[in-house]
């Protein structure tokens, strides 16, 4: 793993809701080199409870030779606001009351992680951005940021995204946060609380993730007398258990709910005047067996943003196929680049 890096920005930090952050750290990782003129940067976004150690979980993507050369660019991913891998969370310390924020962290947007992370560009000299690209919230991140300083982001890559959260979305994300709340822990306000409920709501996000195939491939079995200890059970039960080793659940909530709130369209008049303001040359991809976030959702904000290329991958790993699908993602990117001209 990389040497992680850390901005500490001392001021207080305004957020679209109407709170603040006393101040503000955020921690983020790079690979490669600042060219002279500052502008050879991918900035990858990272998706719901990833870190800014990009090159561990989208294996494949970042080095030299690959999509994200780090021979020719300067690649860089910052964790983001409200989750618990170094940047300000809600098991930090609360100024105001010298212990940790818990369910007091105040509530976060997707326009929030957008200007946290112009601070880092800023504190980093970074002139603009070569590519910004992420799936998922980061892909949220992505076209936030492409709508809010298209100055700064020459070129885009949406993948498995969309423009506002769907009531698909939302409903999934309730279920978690009623599995969360039902553990009694959680309203102990400690960093195991609430723990057994987000073991829960690990194993109902993890089915939207997959398919019927790849689970059904996955976890075939094979016993045909088999009336307990499946493997699908065990799979859930063993995934849940992993993640509570290396997440919280008052981060949990708090992604849970800025996911809810990403809507490009809010104060801009429609979600087709936020598209418009993109100038960035922009690729959107979609999972074509994706159930989070279909197809469809992503061919509408291909055809909102003037210029934006088109691309489906076909996978049977569905939403996750973003994280997966390395060899046709890179090739949809290069593709893309070339057409532009911004190899």
């Amino acid at each position: 793993m990389p040497h992680s890096h850390y901005y500490h920005h001392p001021e207080p930090f305004n957020l679209e809701t109407g709170g603040k952050l006393p101040s503000l750290r955020i921690e983020y990782n790079s690979w490669g080199e600042l060219n002279e003129n500052c502008d050879n940067v991918i900035w990858v976004c990272h998706a719901f409870t990833a870190n800014a150690d990009a090159k561990d979980w989208w294996p494949g993507m970042i080095g030299p030779g690959l999509l994200m050369d780090t021979d020719k660019y300067f690649v860089i991913c910052a964790n983001i606001i409200g989750s618990c891998y170094g940047t300000s969370g809600p098991l930090d310390e609360n100024p105001g009351t010298g212990k940790p924020w818990f369910r007091d962290f105040p509530m976060i947007t997707v326009r929030d992680l957008v200007n946290a992370h112009e601070l880092l560009r800023e504190h980093l000299g970074i002139n603009s951005v070569f590519l910004t690209i992420g799936g998922s919230i980061g892909a949220f991140q992505c076209l936030e940021w492409a709508i809010m300083y298209p100055d700064k982001i020459r070129n885009l890559a949406v993948i498995a995204g969309n423009t506002f959260a769907s009531p698909w979305n939302i409903a999934l994300n309730e279920a978690q946060r009623m599995a969360i709340t039902a553990d009694s822990t959680f309203m102990e306000d400690r960093p195991d609380g609430g723990h057994q409920g987000l073991k829960t709501a690990r194993a109902i996000a993890l089915i939207s993730y997959r398919t019927y195939e790849a689970l059904n491939f996955i976890q075939k079995e094979t016993d045909l007398n088999k009336v307990s200890d499946y493997k699908a059970a065990s799979y859930l039960q063993h995934q849940g258990n992993k993640f509570i080793k290396r997440f919280n659940s008052y981060s949990y909530m708090i992604m849970t709910n800025l996911f809810d709130s990403h809507n490009v369209g809010r104060g801009r008049g429609s979600i087709g005047n936020a598209l418009q303001a993109v100038t960035a040359k922009t690729i959107v991809i979609a999972m074509d067996t994706d159930r989070l976030f279909p197809r469809e959702e992503q061919r509408f904000i291909a055809n909102g943003i003037p210029g934006a290329e088109y691309a489906e991958i076909s996978t049977s790993y569905g939403h996750d196929g973003f994280l997966i699908e390395v060899e046709p993602i890179t090739n949809c990117v290069r593709d893309f680049l070339a057409h532009s001209g911004n190899v």
